[in-house]
């Protein structure tokens, strides 16, 4: 079974976006369709040319296709990247998120898993806020968290974040090691099984709903609030 996820990110000076990749890598390896976006970039040319690692990215960024919110109707699944700022996502992130109104009036997006990661400068840098924060929306949206929760050892091994996969960039501003960048692709893999798991057996009471008087008990079992993923 083939599902679609969506991994959408901000990455001012590139950690973020290596994390993405990663992340990406390890949905596809699991038989995912991925799309890896990128949102708008808000700052002005003048603040990201006062930082040239800052420019050196943003230039380079521009190879990755920009996401919009038919990204997230399209998906299946979503993975969400940002730095961290004062223990919150950047802005550029969260004015994305901000665009999904109509998608979850209509319940577009509730019943999708979802899983966020991040990036922050110092080790106690906001990393696991930035990510309860981002969880927030997710409540609100009715979306199913999936974190990596200590269900690999790979997760021990890149710091044992169990909310989601986060780099401390550190002052030389370095990219993620191995260790991370391993974390990152089984939280894609995680994702990705996960939504194989919840689409098969999702599939399968919508097979059993068209048999005679399956549609009876389905209905029984099922909210008369319950907003279709598929509307």
């Amino acid at each position: 079974m083939t599902v679609k996820v969506a991994v959408i990110y901000y990455s001012a000076t590139g950690s973020v976006h290596t994390l993405a990749q990663a992340v990406a890598e390890g949905a596809a390896s699991a038989g995912a369709e991925v799309r890896l976006r990128r949102v708008a970039e808000l700052a002005s040319d003048s603040a990201i040319d006062q930082d040239p690692r800052w420019r050196r990215h943003a230039d380079a960024a521009t190879s990755i296709a920009q996401a919009s919110v038919e990204d997230l109707a399209w998906a299946d699944a979503f993975a969400f990247g940002t730095p961290t700022r004062f223990g919150a996502p950047a802005a550029q992130l969260k004015q994305f998120i901000d665009q999904a109104g109509g998608l979850w009036r209509e319940g577009v997006l509730a019943d999708k898993p979802v899983t966020a990661f991040t990036s922050a400068f110092n080790r106690h840098g906001g990393s696991e806020a930035t990510i309860l924060s981002l969880s927030n929306v997710f409540y609100h949206w009715g979306a199913l968290i999936v974190p990596p929760g200590f269900t690999d050892p790979v997760v021990y091994g890149a710091g044992g974040n169990p909310y989601g996969t986060s780099l401390v960039s550190g002052p030389t501003g370095g990219g993620p090691d191995a260790a991370v960048l391993e974390a990152a692709r089984y939280q894609g893999r995680r994702l990705a099984r996960i939504t194989i798991r919840l689409l098969g057996d999702g599939r399968a009471g919508d097979a059993a709903a068209s048999v005679p008087g399956a549609r009876e008990s389905l209905a029984a079992t099922t909210s008369p609030n319950h907003v279709s993923s598929r509307s």
